[in-house]
C-alpha cells in the first residue's frame, strides 16, 4: 500500500525529485543523466566462486544511490522505468548484443518479509520494465520469476564477504518446472545492486542445479563439428555496483574494499 500511496499521491501533490531533491519533479534531468552513465564488467574483491560474469549499468554513488534507495525503500514505483531502462543497457551488454534466442530475464528473489514490508518487489519491477525496454528495442525478452528463497537468511547490512557468502549458501531454489523454461532462451540474472557478489553467486549455484546452459552447434563450426555442444558462460546483469568493482576490472592487481548493502 505504502508504493501504490506515493504513486497516487504524486499525481497530485508536487514532488521532489528522488534522487537530488529538486522540487516538482519525480526524476530531474541530471538524476536521469546519472542513470546513462557508462557501465561495463563489475567484478569485487574478494570474488564470490560460481559468480557468474557481471555487467552493471553505473556506479553506486551519488544520486544512483539515491534512487535504487527510494525505489526499494520509499516506494517511489514511478522510478521503475528509468532503472528498467538502465538494466536493460547491462543485459544488452552482459549477452554482447547477442539475440539469436530470446531473453529471460531471471530475477533475484526478495524474502515474502521484504515484500510485505516494502509493498512491492522491487528487482522484479524492475526486471519486468527492462524486459519492456528490449522488446522495444527489437529483442524477444520476457521475465522468468523461477528462483525463490527455501530458508530464511538474516539482513545483509553489516556483514563482510564472508559473512554475506555463508548467510545465502543454499538459500535459493529453482520452482518446479522452473528447469524446463530456462531451456527455451538466454537466461541472464537480474538484480538491482551488487556488492559482495554473495547472492548473485548463490542465485547462479541454484540455477545450475537444473539447468546447464548451452548452445549446439557454435557459429563457425564447420558442419562435421554441428553435432559437438559448447556451454554459455552464465551472466548476469545490474544497475549499479559498487564503484571499486569497474576499477578491480581494469586493475585486477589491485585490492579493494566493496562496501555496501544487499538484500
Amino acid at each position: 500500500m505504502r508504493g501504490w500511496w506515493r504513486e497516487i499521491s504524486g499525481l497530485v501533490l508536487p514532488g521532489a525529485c528522488e534522487g537530488c531533491g529538486v522540487p516538482r519533479t519525480g526524476l530531474c534531468a541530471g538524476c536521469a543523466g546519472a542513470l546513462a552513465g557508462g557501465g561495463g564488467r563489475v567484478r569485487p574483491a574478494p570474488e564470490p566462486t560460481g559468480l557468474p560474469v557481471v555487467h552493471a549499468a553505473v556506479p553506486y554513488e551519488g544520486a544512483v544511490r539515491e534512487l535504487l534507495i527510494a525505489h526499494k525503500e520509499r516506494g517511489a514505483l514511478g522510478l521503475a522505468g528509468a532503472l528498467g531502462g538502465a538494466l536493460a543497457r547491462a543485459v544488452e551488454a552482459a549477452v554482447g548484443g547477442a539475440r539469436e534466442r530470446p531473453l529471460l530475464l531471471v530475477p533475484v528473489p526478495s524474502s515474502r518479509r521484504s515484500v510485505r514490508a516494502r509493498g512491492h518487489d522491487p528487482t522484479r519491477r524492475v526486471a519486468l520494465a527492462a524486459a519492456g525496454r528490449l522488446r522495444r528495442a527489437g529483442a524477444s525478452a520476457r521475465v522468468v520469476p523461477v528462483l525463490r528463497q527455501r530458508r530464511a537468511v538474516a539482513d545483509q547490512a553489516g556483514l563482510g564477504a564472508r559473512g554475506r557468502w555463508a548467510n545465502v549458501a543454499g538459500a535459493l531454489e529453482v520452482v518446479p518446472g522452473g528447469g524446463r523454461l530456462l531451456a527455451a532462451g538466454r537466461v541472464v540474472l537480474v538484480d538491482d545492486l551488487m556488492t559482495t557478489g554473495a547472492t548473485l553467486a548463490e542465485a547462479a549455484r541454484a540455477l545450475g542445479a537444473v539447468h546447464r546452459p548451452f548452445t549446439s552447434g557454435a557459429a563457425g563450426r564447420s558442419p562435421r563439428d554441428s553435432t559437438q555442444h559448447e556451454f554459455e558462460q552464465r551472466v548476469a546483469a545490474v544497475i549499479a555496483s559498487s564503484p571499486a568493482s569497474f576499477e578491480i576490472n581494469r586493475n585486477s592487481s589491485e585490492t579493494w574494499i566493496v562496501a555496501g548493502g544487499e538484500r
